[in-house]
């Protein structure tokens, strides 16, 4: 390790740790074991010039060199540009379908620091922390080096009310930059996603807590039979995220047509949803729900179409969906909230192309409708 840092501010919340301790017990007997992660670029390892030297591959690896009687299999299920909303909406079919033991989970650098990303946070995590499996959880909190901001001040609140275990790059890594002692550009190139040194440091302040954690594991630890299920600290509308795209029946389509190519993993996220290029092009979804939010291409390949959505056939709280993305670094998975909170049940979501231009290089491309907080 090239730098060094102050370990010892790494834990931003202690939590209970006995989920992970029985984890390393069973790993200590040489069972199989499933250690995953869900996140942003961070996660699914953006910048790191290999796979194998993203931080998550490493504690992975950390997972092995520690217990080396056990089998361990590794699901990275970072995708990048994405926050907890469309996490809630994806646990399930990226993830928690592998029966993960241990998972870490960061949204801190894309989700905002709002009531509405403390709710969609809070989903993610009771989904993954009272899946039927009840897997060990560690929230990890990523942060911009430029200026330390992140969501941790939302997501910190959910680590204390459901007595996780979180790790803040924010109070280790970020105050090592502030003091002087290590340069900005010597772990990330851009102020956010680390280099390969920027990664190893991230692993490193995880693998300390683990092992912190490790020296309690031989002790006795209560069995997870009497865990109650804590009352949500929000309205709690997301953690029942359905996502539709064109293998539901829940559509009629007028002029968008079906993307039959192959998805080729995860992160290959302009697939099986719709396009359309022609003006008054229409797709029609029937939905239940409280909450709606959809998915669309945003793209740097200009001019791009426009399209409006309407729901309940209300045309005066139209609202637009603009495909032109003003950055340079790629296309973004746009997931924009269209209604928060409305009256659950069966809700009418029209989509239709309203702007298109002679020189668009692309069509408009809807990736899907993400529908919350159904009936119970």
């Amino acid at each position: 390790m090239k730098y060094q840092i102050n370990y010892e501010n790494a834990m931003s919340n202690h939590g209970n740790w006995d989920r992970i301790c029985r984890v390393m017990q069973r790993a200590s007997a040489g069972e199989s074991l499933v250690i995953g992660f869900l996140g942003g670029s961070i996660t699914m390892g953006s910048l790191s010039s290999t796979p194998q030297t993203c931080y998550a591959y490493h504690v992975y690896e950390w997972w092995c060199r520690t217990f080396p009687n056990a089998k361990f299999s590794y699901i990275n299920a970072g995708i990048g540009a994405t926050d907890s909303q469309f996490g809630c909406a994806r646990a399930e079919s990226d993830l928690l379908r592998y029966e993960p033991d241990f998972v870490v989970v960061d949204f801190s650098v894309n989700d905002e620091s709002t009531e509405h990303f403390l709710e969609t946070y809070e989903g993610v995590i009771r989904k993954l922390y009272y899946a039927e499996k009840k897997p060990a959880v560690m929230l990890l909190h990523n942060v911009y080096y430029h200026d330390g901001s992140n969501a941790q001040l939302q997501h910190a609140k959910i680590a204390r009310h459901y007595d996780i275990p979180a790790v803040s790059m924010q109070s280790s890594i970020y105050s090592e930059l502030l003091a002087g002692r290590i340069e900005n550009r010597a772990i990330t190139p851009d102020d956010l996603h680390p280099n390969d040194d920027g990664h190893e440091l991230v692993a490193s302040v995880i693998i300390h807590v683990l092992e912190q954690i490790r020296v309690s594991a031989g002790m006795e630890v209560k069995s997870d039979s009497g865990e109650a299920e804590k009352v949500p600290l929000t309205a709690n509308a997301y953690e029942d995220s359905i996502r539709y795209q064109n293998d539901s029946d829940v559509f009629t389509a007028n002029g968008f047509v079906a993307d039959q190519d192959r998805q080729d993993g995860i992160t290959d996220i302009f697939k099986n949803g719709w396009t359309a290029n022609q003006k008054g092009a229409t797709i029609t979804f029937e939905v239940e729900g409280s909450c709606i939010g959809i998915q669309y291409r945003k793209t740097i390949k200009l001019p791009a179409p426009v399209a409006e959505v309407v729901i309940d056939d209300d045309s005066t709280h139209a609202v637009r969906l603009d495909a032109n993305f003003d950055e340079t670094w790629g296309d973004k998975l746009q997931l924009d909230t269209i209604a928060e909170h409305i009256e659950k049940g069966k809700h009418k979501v029209q989509i239709t192309i309203t702007e298109t231009h002679e020189t668009d290089q692309l069509p408009f491309y809807l990736v899907s409708v993400i529908t919350s907080g159904k009936e119970k």
